[in-house]
């Protein structure tokens, strides 16, 4: 019987990380191995190719669709495109680590297999900058309390990255908030490296009113990542024409 080849680091590095975030891994009735999934909104087409280029080595002869017809006045729209990988045992396997049946848990199984390249995945997914960039928020709707005080820890303990714990107002979910500026930038000094897609800078952009500090963060990005200093500044400009704080 010939034994059968592990997934790249590359791979399962996205895998694992996009879990955390819009990724999904199942096996569906009929099937005996699973398929790893996730969707995007058109928005985010580059992003979404991204992603899809990076996991050819599950992909079968058709791994992207587009779902829907219109883009609504939402911005979001209905228009989608998904990816749908081969069902492999490869993928069944990865299902062991990640939870029970088709049930994502939060574990430090889990947790332990991310990489720098799994975290970028999971902030550009599930990541946002808010309070006029000063601070980082984890959406992570999915998972229980328990399971958010997981990552919480890892998070701590693993990257030196402190995160606080909040309940969204009228719902029962949960959120991780980075709120100092010196964890926030120490996370995307983290990720940045593994950053390809230019449509993504913006939630790496860290906005400041004093040009001197400005220029300084459009600096370092430019050293960590593979854009220059002309497209960040291009995209921090952009960035502060939709907010109304930084607005002249």
């Amino acid at each position: 019987m010939k034994k059968k080849s592990p997934l790249s680091e590359k791979t399962q590095a996205i895998i694992y990380g996009g879990l955390l975030g819009d990724g999904s891994l199942a096996v569906s009735r009929g099937y005996k191995n699973a398929r790893y999934q996730f969707r995007h909104s058109i928005k985010q087409k580059e992003y979404f190719l991204w992603k899809a280029g990076e996991l050819k080595e599950i992909c079968g002869s058709k791994c992207i669709w587009r779902q829907g017809t219109e883009v609504q006045k939402d911005g979001w729209g209905s228009i989608k495109l998904r990816f749908g990988s081969k069902a492999l045992p490869e993928l069944t396997d990865i299902t062991l680590v990640v939870g029970k049946g088709n049930q994502k848990t939060i574990r430090r199984r889990w947790l332990n297999r991310l990489t720098p390249l799994s975290l970028l995945v999971w902030w550009c997914d599930d990541g946002s900058l808010v309070s006029n960039t000063k601070h980082g928020v984890f959406c992570t709707d999915n998972f229980s309390e328990k399971e958010v005080n997981i990552l919480k820890q890892y998070l701590n303990t693993v990257w030196k990255i402190k995160t606080s714990k909040f309940k969204v107002s009228g719902r029962e979910h949960y959120r991780l908030a980075v709120r100092s500026r010196k964890d926030l930038k120490k996370f995307l000094r983290i990720i940045l490296p593994y950053l390809r897609v230019e449509s993504m800078l913006y939630k790496f952009l860290l906005l400041y009113r004093d040009p001197n500090l400005q220029q300084r963060w459009i600096s370092e990005m430019a050293k960590l990542s593979i854009f220059s200093e002309e497209t960040i500044k291009k995209t921090v400009s952009q960035r502060k024409e939709t907010l109304k704080h930084f607005r002249k």
